[in-house]
């Protein structure tokens, strides 16, 4: 819940994985003169679900890819209108929650203890595949460390051997510079 003053815009923004149910319901309080738009976008603008004038209602959309998707609600003032602020309600839900078992056992004919199964093998297929994810973001995070830590080493041993020859190099043409100058032999 949060609160929209006229003529304002708020979002909220959350990642989401590859093949994920999104669902969300909103209620906005009312507002005399006061029309509140509803926009939900992905990162790369695309449109997944628009709603004018939203009051109340519900929305749901299953994502494509891993990416960052945003829920703007924007209170906009008409002719007429005071300016007070309208409290919106959202309740958005992914993966397991989002799915609706009520729905699932009608449709199945299935038991309750056997929906209570189907929920909770469902939610352990989640586990383990944001376990794997994991693990596949740990392996990238180590790679991408070796990698650096490799860079830093060889660029610190470049820096040495410069640092190296050119002490070397100054030594020698001051030596010659003093020779030369008579002021050492």
């Amino acid at each position: 819940m949060f609160h929209l003053s006229p003529n304002t815009k708020k979002c909220l923004r959350e990642e989401i994985h590859k093949d994920k149910l999104v669902t969300g319901d909103y209620e906005v309080s009312d507002a005399p003169g006061q029309r509140t738009n509803l926009v939900v976008t992905d990162s790369k603008g695309h449109l997944l679900y628009s709603k004018e004038d939203a009051t109340k209602g519900k929305f749901a959309f299953t994502t494509e890819e891993y990416d960052m998707f945003e829920v703007c609600f924007e209170s906009k003032m008409t002719a007429g209108g005071h300016g007070t602020d309208r409290e919106v309600f959202l309740d958005l839900k992914h993966g397991v929650e989002a799915k609706s078992y009520e729905d699932l056992a009608k449709a199945e004919k299935l038991k309750p203890l056997e929906v209570e199964l189907r929920r909770l093998e469902d939610l352990s297929k989640s586990i383990v595949e944001d376990f794997a994810y994991m693990r596949k973001r740990e392996e990238e995070m180590r790679d991408t460390n070796e990698s650096t830590h490799s860079r830093v080493m060889y660029f610190s041993i470049f820096s040495m051997c410069c640092l190296l020859g050119l002490a070397t190099w100054q030594v020698l043409y001051l030596r010659r510079y003093f020779k030369s100058k008579k002021l050492i032999e």
